[in-house]
This record gives structure tokens, sequence and C-alpha cells, in this order.
């Protein structure tokens, strides 16, 4: 059929023209009509900052960890579980579907706690995945799925998320085809501190049987502001009243107060409590495996066997999406979490980091007062975590980098890990400037 259109258009058009239309239709793309995405944020705001040729100036947007030298930082105890990694490498094989096993062992010990009755019991179902990212990704195709695996289907699968939450939540929900709505969280009069009536009133009336809950389980991205151990009691002893799936996202265990034990105190307690929990694991900012894509997802059951057929349904989603998650990575935090002196060494390093944080607050507070400024900067100390909740507004974020050349996301989030001894002045200079 196309031979016979074109040899009719020879027939019919003037040789040169019918050369530029053959030109034409053989170069046809189906992209042609694709439109430019929208720069993501954060790396649209890295760019932005590598662009500006101004000195002074201070990133503080990218969520990893940085030196007091304002460096990228490997941790010894890592650097060492690779070398030894390296060393005894004997393959390159594909993992398992669901991950490695030891490494699966090992990180639902680190989370859960090594006697806890879920484990002991084997009812907790678990799987390796591409960091926290991509266990979130699979728990919201599991929702998604989960009222036809139950054999009862349903409408489209609810998930309630903290407003404000990580920008990349709700965009990994959607895309799995999940209804995203939300719950308060932050209190919207002072921005900078937890709406806990609002919390507890949203959980109680707004949300419907079968939504699924997301919860940050220490160390809240964006604002670093968490329950403290009573009030996640009681959003404990709420949600046991309702028909929900409860999901944990916990991407700083250890790195949030340098205390991994502490850090895993409201998941513990929720599983303790009876909840039937969804984990989200990730070891980028713990163990500085950023770019390892490092993560683990699990569930905890009602008992091994159903544990078996959840586990099943995981390793269905995960085989045609990328079959197997890499291996080296997952083999260092095997390395550091099996042997008693690089746990130990790799528990005071991340106490080191998180202690930088804390007085990279400490400091900015500090500062700010010293300025004279007129505004309560104490929730910069009382929040917790790699990023903090300024409380500066849009115009404010944008005259800090117009005038200042200091790069934040416009919600007015800081990653404190970017502040320094050496800049730490300027910034607080800068935030007192466009507060006054």
């Amino acid at each position: 059929f196309v031979q016979e259109k074109m040899t009719l258009l020879q027939k019919m058009l003037p040789r040169p023209v019918m050369r530029a239309a053959s030109r034409r239709w053989l170069s046809y793309s189906a992209w042609s009509g694709v439109e430019l995405a929208p720069a993501d944020p954060i790396i649209g705001l890295t760019q932005a900052f590598k662009d500006d040729p101004a000195s002074p100036k201070v990133l503080l947007g990218v969520g990893a960890y940085r030196d007091g030298a304002g460096k990228p930082f490997v941790l010894p105890s890592v650097k060492a579980a690779e070398a030894r990694v390296i060393a005894e490498l004997t393959d390159h094989e594909y993992a398992p579907i669901s991950g490695l096993a030891d490494f699966l062992k090992l990180s639902l010990e680190f989370v859960y706690g090594s006697e806890r009755e879920a484990l002991s019991s084997g009812r907790v179902a678990a799987v390796q995945t591409l960091s926290g990212t991509g266990a979130c990704r699979i728990a919201a195709q599991l929702i998604g799925r989960l009222p036809a695996v139950g054999g009862s289907p349903q409408g489209k699968a609810v998930i309630y998320m903290p407003s404000p939450t990580w920008g990349n939540h709700p965009k990994i929900a959607a895309d799995a085809g999940l209804e995203v709505r939300t719950y308060r969280y932050l209190d919207e009069t002072t921005k900078t501190s937890l709406d806990f009536k609002g919390l507890m009133e949203d959980l109680d009336t707004k949300v419907e049987a079968g939504s699924a809950i997301l919860l940050h389980a220490c160390a809240h991205n964006p604002t670093g502001v968490d329950p403290d151990r009573e009030q996640w009691a009681a959003i404990s002893e709420l949600l046991k009243t309702k028909d929900v799936q409860v999901f944990f996202d916990c991407a700083y265990q250890g790195f949030a107060s340098g205390d991994a034990e502490s850090d895993a105190w409201a998941i513990r307690k929720f599983v303790d409590d009876g909840h039937k929990i969804m984990l989200a694991q990730s070891y980028a900012k713990n163990f500085g495996l950023y770019g390892e894509r490092v993560g683990a997802l699990s569930a905890v059951c009602a008992d091994a066997a159903e544990a078996k057929a959840l586990e099943s349904q995981l390793k269905a989603l995960i085989r045609p999406m990328y079959s197997s998650p890499p291996v080296h990575g997952a083999r260092v935090v095997t390395a550091v979490l099996s042997d008693a002196e690089l746990r130990a060494q790799w528990t005071r390093e991340c106490k080191q980091m998180a202690d930088r944080i804390h007085d990279m607050r400490a400091a900015l507070q500090t500062a700010l007062v010293a300025l004279g400024s007129q505004k309560d900067w104490s929730h910069i100390t009382k929040q917790i975590g790699m990023f903090a909740y300024t409380g500066l507004d849009k115009d404010q974020v944008l005259s800090l980098r117009e005038r200042f050349h200091i790069y934040c996301t416009l919600d007015g989030r800081i990653s404190v890990a970017g502040l320094t001894a050496d800049n730490v002045e300027y910034v607080a200079q800068a935030m007192h400037e466009v507060t006054k």
C-alpha cells in the first residue's frame, strides 16, 4: 500500500518536491510531539548553583552528607568493608529476585530488632530493593494490587501522606496508580512545628477503611519535625482502631539521632502493638552509599504462610520491572552489619555525622541570635536529621538566592549538611537580612 502511494505521488509531483517529501517521510519520528518534562527541583537547583559564577555561594539543597570541609564523605567502616568484599569476590552472578539472603536477614534485624517475635516466627516478608525510592515504588505497586491479590477487586487504592512530605513520595504513588491524599502534619501557623492535633483529627475522621497511611519513621523529610514517643504511641493506638495499611519510610536510621536503636523506636512500637506494617529501608544516608542503591522492603504478616504468599507477590512485581537488585552495595552493608568490630566502628562514625549536623544547627541558631534577629529560631535545634524547615517563605528564599547566592528549595528547607564552620555565619547573616 505504501509503495503504491509513493508511485502515485511520483507521477503527480515534480521531482524536487517528491525528493523533499520522501526525506520527510523517511525521517518521521514518533517522538516529534514529546514535550520537555519539568526539571527536578533539586537537580535544577544544583545546576543553577553550579552555573552561578559568584563567590561566595552556598548550596543547601542536596540531601547528601558533607564533611566539615563541605566535601562528600566515605565512612572508613564502609571503605574497609568494601575492601573486604572486593578481596573476597568470587562472582558477579545475578542475585535472586528477592535479593541477597544474608543482607535481608541483617536488614530486618537492624530495623526491627533481632529479638522481635515477628522475625523469629518467620512472618516478615522481605525483598531487596533499589534503595528507598525503589522500596517505595514496589510498595506502591503492591498497595495498588492488594485488592486483586486478596480476591476482592475494589476501586483505585488510596494512600494518605503527611503534608508536606518528600517531593518524590506523591509522584511514586501516582505513577503506580494510587490516589494520593494528605493529612495535616506541619503546623500552618508556625511552619516549623508539628500540628499533632490536626494530624490526629485527620487520621481519625478523614481516613477510610482500606487506605494506606505513610509515616516517616524518623527525621521527617522535608521538615525535620518528628512526633515524640508519647505522640507516636497515641498515633499507634488510634490507627489500631482503623482498618488501614501502615507504611513506614525509614531513610535515616542511625543518621537522625546518631543512635540506630532509638531511630527505630516508632517502627518497633507499632509492631509490638500488633500493626502489620510495611517498611521501606534505605542505606543511602546512614551508610553513605548514595550511588549503590541499597534498600529493602518488608511487610509484617499474620503468620509465616501469609509472609510466603506476600513475598511471592513482591517477586512477581520485581521480575518484570528490573528482575533482580544490584549486589555490590548490599554486600558492603552485609559486611558491616555481620562483623562486630566493623559495626561498632560504623556506629561511632554514624554518630559523628549526626553530631556534626547537630552542631551546625546550634551554630546557625547561635549566629542568628548574635546578629540581633528578633525571630524565634529555636525550631532549628528542635528539629532533627539532615533537613531543617527554616520558616522562610518563597520570596525570602529567592532573595537569599539573588542577593547572597545561597541556594535552598522554595519551601525554605535547607540541608544542614551543607553548612560548615566556614559558611555558617555568612548563611546566618543572609537569613537575618531577608527576614528583617
